[in-house]
């Protein structure tokens, strides 16, 4: 009898051969076959308690590796919880694919158990979203939504397994080689990297600008030498709040004199404040590198004639297309101006450091915290959004673009709080070694805390710093700011919540700190620990920086 294997069998192949060695997953009823078929595969199930997580964790180890990031989590509503966290996934510019189990194809419009549209559900969030159809067209369909997921502008795709086709036994077929999940290139010419460096030259006050896809470490490095070879910094942009990014310093008055903007890849939006004055001059010219010709469709109607060079081509490719084709730019002051005022960062915040008395200013904690990371070389810093998260980015990372310190990731442009906890965990599987400190709030550490669970059972110890102030402060801050503050409610949480015993219930370390002389020794007993470590401090509710040169 010819040996048959299941579809479920095909598709775990298929993610061997595009060299997946993790997945990130909640077990459900659908997607059982998949964890038979997993067995003595080689790759590995990090096994969480939401959905939602999966997807996360799945985009930090893209990050972090540059791999495809797989979350697999079963139909129905477990497939409607993974959903929330494609839009984090999608507008951090990370290749990642959902697998979801799916009611059986032969079952659907009858009423089957959790049938949903669950392809069409997905669509509005990631690059794209389909249903597998068969069987024998799996293997090709993993592929081809690996490939999808890591080309252009990278992003999440969406797959959705039918329990028929992951159930069906066909003769075993032959995969496509490595090649089929390789992302398509989109090369820039060599005449329009002659022609971007050229208007580089001719100006006299170039901006470069990246974006999210180039913010891990290899597009680091990249964007590193891009910088060194043309003698200006280069600024990645990954922040929901654009420029006002206070990991960019001043970064936006200086933009404000701009007479060039080269967008490598990163997209005219919000971000940039559509490119409009004053943000940037209305007289200022740009160059738009875009990897999807929609957007430079949208960015060409926005700008005009303002635009100096456009071009079709995926960001890593334009970096290194450009970079031997550019020269040294001669304006040095320029340089300095541009470089000054992405560094600076107000004189007072100097003398926070150590200041033991009041409660804990978020900059004295950031003090504190940064001599974790400066000890480890390959140390990892985590941030959510959030007040605490703009302190924590300014004070404890460069700029993304910096090609040295600490790899960062955070919430990115989508501006979504909760994920610093999976993505703490999915740095750890990335990198066994390092040093992993997460900041975040005490209304972020609510989405995820059981994910402390998931880290004591696989073994992934790394420290979260909660920064405590016993509310959502983000929105107490626009409620200050906007209505005044007789006018702030709904936005209060239980003052001095133990979130450590939290932690320390579901297997890590817990700290408690009130005083600022406490938060050291308590770091430091909680990486000793080698558990999964919560760190509590209490702190004044402050509003995020908001950096300006005098």
């Amino acid at each position: 009898m010819a040996e048959t294997i299941r579809g479920a069998d095909i598709l775990v192949r298929a993610l061997k051969q595009a060299g997946v060695s993790r997945i990130f997953s909640l077990s459900g009823n659908h997607i059982m076959p998949v964890y038979d078929a997993l067995l003595g595969s080689g790759i590995e199930i990090i096994h969480t308690r939401h959905e939602a997580a999966t997807v996360h964790m799945a985009d930090a180890w893209a990050r972090l590796t540059g791999e495809v990031g797989v979350a697999l989590v079963t139909g129905g509503q477990g497939h409607t919880n993974a959903v929330a966290g494609l839009p984090t996934a999608l507008a951090g510019e990370m290749p990642v694919l959902l697998l979801s189990g799916h009611a059986p194809n032969a079952e659907l419009g009858l009423g089957a158990f959790q049938e949903l549209e669950q392809a069409r559900m997905a669509e509005p969030v990631c690059k794209k979203a389909l249903t597998a159809s068969t069987a024998e067209a799996l293997a090709q369909e993993v592929a081809g939504a690996i490939r999808l997921a890591r080309s252009g502008r990278p992003g999440p795709v969406h797959l959705s397994l039918p329990t028929d086709v992951l159930d069906a036994r066909i003769a075993p077929p032959t995969l496509r080689g490595p090649a089929a999940y390789a992302p398509a290139p989109m090369r820039l010419s060599a005449e329009s990297a002659a022609a971007i460096a050229a208007a580089i030259a001719a100006a006299e006050r170039p901006v470069v600008v990246a974006p999210p896809a180039l913010c891990t470490p290899p597009g680091r490095a990249a964007l590193g030498a891009l910088a060194a070879r043309l003698g200006l910094r280069v600024v990645a942009m990954e922040s929901p709040r654009g420029l006002g990014d206070p990991s960019l310093g001043a970064f936006a008055q200086a933009l404000a004199e701009a007479d060039l903007v080269v967008l490598l890849g990163k997209a005219l939006d919000f971000t940039l404040r559509f490119g409009r004055a004053p943000a940037i001059p209305a007289a200022a010219r740009f160059v738009v590198v875009e990897p999807d010709a929609a957007l430079l469709a949208r960015a060409a109607g926005s700008l005009g004639d303002r635009i100096a060079v456009a071009a079709l081509a995926g960001a890593a490719e334009a970096v290194a297309a450009l970079t031997p084709a550019a020269a040294p730019h001669g304006n040095a002051a320029w340089a300095d101006r541009l470089g000054q005022a992405i560094a600076f960062r107000p004189p007072g915040w100097a003398a926070l450091a150590g200041a033991p008395d009041g409660p804990i200013h978020p900059a004295t904690l950031c003090h504190a915290l940064r001599p974790f990371l400066d000890a480890s070389p390959d140390a990892v810093l985590v941030c959510d959004g959030g007040e605490i998260g703009q302190w924590a980015q300014s004070m404890l990372s460069g700029n993304a673009a910096e090609p040295h310190g600490p790899a960062r990731i955070i919430n990115g442009v989508a501006g979504a709080i909760g994920a610093a906890i999976p993505f703490a965990l999915a740095a750890r599987v990335a990198r066994p070694d390092a040093q992993i400190l997460c900041v975040l709030g005490d209304g972020t550490f609510g989405f995820h805390m059981a994910e402390f669970d998931t880290a004591f059972r696989h073994g992934l110890p790394f420290v979260a710093v909660v920064g405590n102030d016993a509310k959502w402060n983000a929105e107490h801050q626009i409620q200050i700011r906007e209505y005044g503050a007789n006018r702030t409610h709904g936005c209060e949480l239980a003052p001095g919540t133990r979130y450590d015993l939290v932690a320390a219930a579901l297997g890590g370390h817990g700290e408690y700190v009130t005083r600022a002389e406490e938060i050291v020794p308590a770091v430091e007993r909680a990486f000793a620990s080698g558990k999964p470590a919560c760190v509590n401090v209490l702190i004044e509710g402050q509003p995020a920086p908001a950096i300006r040169m005098a």
